[in-house]
């Protein structure tokens, strides 16, 4: 049965992350994964947006997947469906992310165990935004 890490393990990723890989990150301000990486970003995090339906997003050039892009991705925060977790895990894999986060509703423990045995820092249905205010609070970055 999977466990998400303990509250410090999650404020020692948010503190340690510096580039965040939004998958499935739209262009619309009225949707939540626009709403999380603004935030996000507004905290001082590099947003790196994947979506393949898009050019770009908060200022930032989108990329078909994470193969795409270019540089280290500490976090892989997913917004996708429960079903199509399972590719974003090998890429984030491949590329070398440090840590997976899927998003409020997405749960796909299969995918989560791959991504564990694979060394990477995994959480699941829990929303970065809230855990960030929750435990960083105005922490400055």
């Amino acid at each position: 049965m999977f466990e998400n890490p303990s509250d410090q393990q999650i404020a020692d990723l948010l503190r340690t992350a510096r580039t965040i890989a939004v998958v499935g990150l739209s262009d619309n301000p009225a949707r939540p994964s626009y709403e999380v990486a603004s935030y996000l970003q507004s905290q001082g995090y590099e947003i790196v947006p994947v979506n393949p339906t898009i050019e770009q997003s908060l200022g930032r050039k989108a990329h078909a997947s994470l193969r795409e892009v270019e540089g280290p991705v500490d976090i892989v925060d997913i917004f996708r469906r429960s079903e199509e977790v399972d590719g974003v895990v090998e890429e984030a894999v491949a590329i070398g992310a440090k840590a997976v986060w899927m998003q409020l509703g997405v749960i796909n423990e299969g995918a989560a165990r791959k991504a564990r045995e694979a060394g990477l820092t995994v959480v699941m249905d829990r929303c970065i935004k809230v855990e960030h205010r929750r435990l960083l609070g105005a922490e400055a970055r």
